[in-house]
């Protein structure tokens, strides 16, 4: 992964330094709250249902085991509310129905960002310090300023991969930060990288999404995706560029983002993503991105053109871990005693063929370990879960882990020799679940239990499915699903691309839930990315997992042999799955919701 220079430190030792002058001013009165809000949005500090919540940032996913270990030190140090935020908040949600709020403990995002939902900004600035300790921090994880960039958590090791795009990433999160032309932009503003063949990055749901490619002569080039985005409207990224030579990114991106800033609405938030402009202009935005592009290269001499020195600096922070414990391993050796151990445990077995990715080293294997389990939220890790993972990533990956956009972790240098003593030491800490890919692998964003934003819960209608469906042989017959929840139009759960989407919508008051079939991300498994379509009017919570089940049941009676579900979605039309969600309503909820 990317090692910090003494450059880097030294910025993040100045913006913590920054970050504690603007607190205590603002503490003392001399910072307005209307300067000081801005000032910590910017380094990723909101202020939530209940408590101020914190972003930091996890540069396309990349996370070591003192990084961990960080994080789980404020974890445990400083994720408590006092003590009558925490009682005004359990008052608060147990009203509707919650009695489990947690503390002391992380959450992955989908983002690949960790977050921190009850630490008192009175302590922000001390948590700031400490993150910089491992060279982290909360810098543009919000504001109306480019966030995190975000790639495959397989990128550097994947089979399927063309090209790195980790170097690429670096190069723009280090131009993009505190850049005085991004930092104010008509809203956030999102990039996500794919080097792979397959699109594991959702590109197409991002405000430029990029493909990196080849083309006939070998050389590297970026195809251009812009205009993608969720929300109140969810949008599929428009192709405005088939092969843009890869030293030209940060000059095409500027050209991307100056016209936005003229043309972006910013008298209406709603309407103010690049997507509505791009959406409601067409050619038009293409046009000027391409005349806003030759001014910049040929009357301003192209100032953003990677030089090949700067890359290759760059790229040579990226180095493959050595892992000289195994390097004496015989590769065939290793290979017999998984099948021997797979033999006799059929539980490992499931584990290898869920859970276990190829890697370009064939004597190496990616592992996802599995962070969706009872009693906890998709993506949650407490201190202590974080301190043992950490443990495992010294261990069995050369100290290097990812945070993947699906919520969980994987950690991306395992030998095949180690893989059955990862498995049981994953397996003891309960993170070697086979439910990877599967109905309860899903994602769900914190939801009304935290989010001001939110208009329903996501995380109660989480933990009832899952409890729900614990059963792995009938979770393998049901096969690979993505379930994605969020609690309000915003869109953080990625309901729309869900081949089920949960969405929470407030009635007079109410939580109630909406339901989407045939979402898409891009993948291979998905097809081409778009938004799935509701079945049907709003569900109460009680009802919502009795129409999984009557959706999943459906699709059980009509599937063909070895057709998928979001195969079988397409191929039978939503019909048949309307009526199943009609028909597991509840009568007496039916008849509230009439009236």
């Amino acid at each position: 992964m990317y090692q910090y220079t003494e450059f880097d430190k030294a910025f993040l030792k100045q913006r913590t330094a920054q970050f504690r002058d603007q607190l205590e001013r603002w503490q003392s009165g001399k910072l307005p709250e209307d300067d000081f809000r801005p000032l910590r949005l910017q380094n990723g500090w909101y202020v939530q249902r209940y408590a101020p919540m914190l972003r930091v940032a996890i540069p396309y996913g990349e996370v070591n085991s003192q990084q961990i270990r960080v994080l789980a030190r404020v974890a445990r140090e400083y994720d408590a509310p006092e003590a009558e935020v925490f009682q005004a908040a359990m008052e608060g949600q147990g009203k509707l129905g919650t009695t489990f709020l947690p503390t002391h403990c992380a959450h992955f995002t989908t983002r690949t960002n960790v977050q921190f939902n009850w630490i008192p900004l009175a302590k922000s600035a001390d948590v700031m310090e400490l993150l910089a300790t491992a060279n982290l921090h909360g810098i543009q994880t919000s504001g109306n300023c480019i966030r995190n960039t975000t790639t495959d958590a397989l990128a550097g090791v994947a089979v399927d991969e063309v090209v790195d795009p980790r170097p690429y990433a670096e190069i723009l999160r280090q131009w993009t930060t505190l850049h005085p032309e991004f930092a104010f932009l008509p809203r956030k503003f999102k990039i996500a990288i794919s080097g792979a063949r397959e699109d594991r990055a959702a590109t197409g749901w991002h405000d430029v999404g990029l493909h990196l490619v080849k083309n006939a002569a070998g050389e590297i080039g970026f195809k251009v995706f812009v205009g993608g985005g969720m929300g109140r409207t969810p949008v599929v990224a428009t192709l405005i560029r088939e092969f843009l030579p890869w030293n030209q990114i940060m000059n095409y991106i500027e050209a991307i983002v100056r016209v936005y800033n003229e043309l972006g609405r910013r008298d209406n938030k709603y309407k103010a993503r690049i997507k509505i402009l791009v959406k409601a202009e067409g050619q038009a935005y293409i046009d000027a991105v391409e005349e806003e592009y030759r001014q910049i290269v040929e009357v301003d001499g192209g100032p953003h053109t990677i030089p090949q020195a700067e890359f290759d600096r760059v790229a040579a922070c990226f180095v493959d871990p050595v892992l000289p414990q195994i390097a004496d391993v015989d590769p065939h050796q290793a290979e017999q005693r998984l099948i021997e151990y797979a033999a006799q445990a059929p539980a490992f077995a499931r584990w290898l063929g869920r859970n276990v990715h190829a890697h370009r080293n064939p004597q190496l294997r990616a592992v996802t370990l599995s962070f969706k389990r009872i009693g906890q939220a998709p993506g949650d890790a407490s201190a202590n879960q974080l301190d043992a993972l950490a443990e495992l990533v010294d261990r069995f990956s050369a100290g290097e882990a990812r945070i993947t956009h699906d919520q969980n972790v994987m950690l991306p240098w395992v030998h095949v020799s180690q893989l059955v003593e990862l498995y049981e030491a994953a397996r003891g800490l309960g993170l070697a679940s086979t439910n990877v890919a599967l109905l309860t692998d899903m994602i769900a964003c914190p939801g009304g239990d935290f989010c001001a934003l939110a208009n329903a819960r996501s995380l109660p209608i989480a933990e009832a499915i899952t409890q729900r469906y614990q059963d792995l042989d009938e979770l393998d017959d049901i096969g690979e699903i993505d379930l994605h929840i969020s609690g309000c139009i915003n869109s953080c759960g990625h309901h729309h691309s869900g081949h089920i989407g949960i969405l929470g919508v407030d009635k007079d008051g109410k939580e109630w839930y909406q339901v989407t079939l045939g979402g898409s991300d891009g993948s291979t498994l998905s097809g081409t990315p778009g938004a799935g379509k509701v079945i049907g009017p709003s569900f109460s919570a009680a009802e919502v997992p009795d129409v999984l089940e009557a959706v999943l049941t459906t699709y059980r009676d009509l599937r063909q042999p070895g057709e998928r579900f979001i195969d079988a979605v397409r191929r039978i039309g939503l019909e048949p799955f309307k009526e199943a969600g009609k028909a597991a309503r509840h009568p007496a909820l039916e008849v509230a919701e009439a009236v």
